[in-house]
């Protein structure tokens, strides 16, 4: 008799990331710049240094206490994890139990509304506005506490909007909700609104921030939950006990211990993100077929049209990889002479519509 997947599970469809050799790659959000041109020969040579015979520090601490130094916050308050995506399937899945009501606002990362269908609670959407993705916090707090929810999770700035919440309102929210509040503020690097700070002053609240995006290093998974005392210690309880390895533990604390060259990476991706961003504002005031460039701030463009799939589909072809959302594109910032052949390409594209 052959085995049957649960019904949870035979429904699930594995990610699909783009696959295949793309000379430009712009459609994950990941930094253009690689820490190795600038951090190799020390990299390097603590590599060599490691016991890889040994098992890892279990709470990461040399890393975990650099990104508190970077940061300016007590290490106390954080925990490693690998990724965010590790730390949001840890959250959702010991924080609630089955049934419970997660919240989650749309459109915003799909990885949220995923682990909590997989965790088997109840996914609520609070939609955003449909033109402006501006979200209503207090439409939002009465939303949450009408449907008695146990959590509310959601990304800032947003992925995939690029809109941001300010500081102002996001603490109104944690203020006005006794539920968990979870803020992923995986590209707040690039934007000056972060309460990582305030997280000491609230026990409902985690913070998130991954080292994917701003301190390049996509390629090791990584990542962090600030949360107060009694939440670190029950993250910290929850994870594996090897959950970061003694590789990724090394980099991470040799790049965070290296705070001018991070700062100065992320400083040159915001000014270059600007320039894209007013490029294709330039490009939408004379084709048509451009409705909408949203404001950014974050390291990519979000773009309305109703070309999307034709001109997803037309970049491919030319070995540009972008990402294609219904009536809508989102293009990661890359290098000066990626982001100039990406834009003289989008516009020979868009000239046919």
């Amino acid at each position: 008799m052959a085995y049957e997947l649960n019904n949870k599970l035979s429904k699930l469809k594995p990610y699909d990331p783009i696959e295949g050799e793309y000379k430009i790659r712009l459609d994950a959000n990941e930094s253009y710049i690689n820490l190795n041109d600038s951090l190799s020969d020390i990299i390097s040579t603590e590599i060599t240094k490691l016991d890889l015979n040994r098992y890892p520090d279990p709470y990461a601490t040399k890393a975990v206490n650099a990104f508190a130094d970077f940061y300016g916050i007590d290490n106390k308050f954080v925990t490693a994890g690998n990724g965010s995506d590790e730390l949001i399937s840890i959250i959702t899945s010991c924080f609630l139990e089955s049934g419970d009501k997660v919240v989650t606002l749309t459109p915003d990362f799909s990885m949220y509304a995923f682990y909590g269908s997989l965790y088997e609670l109840e996914v609520l959407k609070f939609a955003k506005d449909n033109d402006t993705f501006e979200t209503d916090c207090d439409k939002l707090i009465d939303y949450c506490k009408n449907n008695k929810a146990k959590m509310l999770i959601f990304s800032n700035p947003c992925n995939p909007t690029s809109i941001g919440i300010d500081r102002e309102s996001i603490l109104k929210i944690v203020k006005s909700l006794s539920c968990l509040v979870v803020i992923d503020e995986a590209y707040m690097d690039f934007w000056d609104q972060s309460i990582l700070s305030e997280v000491k002053y609230y026990d409902n609240l985690i913070i998130l921030k991954t080292c994917s995006k701003a301190i390049g290093l996509a390629g090791i998974r990584f990542g962090f939950a600030v949360a107060g005392e009694t939440v670190t210690t029950a993250l910290k309880a929850a994870k594996s006990p090897y959950n970061t390895d003694l590789v990724s533990q090394k980099l991470i604390e040799v790049a965070f211990s290296n705070p001018d060259i991070l700062k100065a990476n992320t400083q040159q991706i915001i000014v270059s993100t600007k320039a894209f961003y007013y490029s294709f504002v330039a490009l939408a005031n004379n084709y048509s077929c451009l409705e909408k460039i949203y404001k950014t701030s974050t390291n990519f463009i979000f773009i309305k049209t109703n070309k999307a799939k034709e001109i997803y589909t037309e970049l491919l072809k030319q070995s540009i990889a972008v990402r294609c959302f219904d009536g809508y594109l989102r293009i990661s910032t890359g290098t000066e002479e990626e982001n100039a052949t990406v834009l003289k390409k989008f516009e020979k594209i868009i000239r046919n519509y």
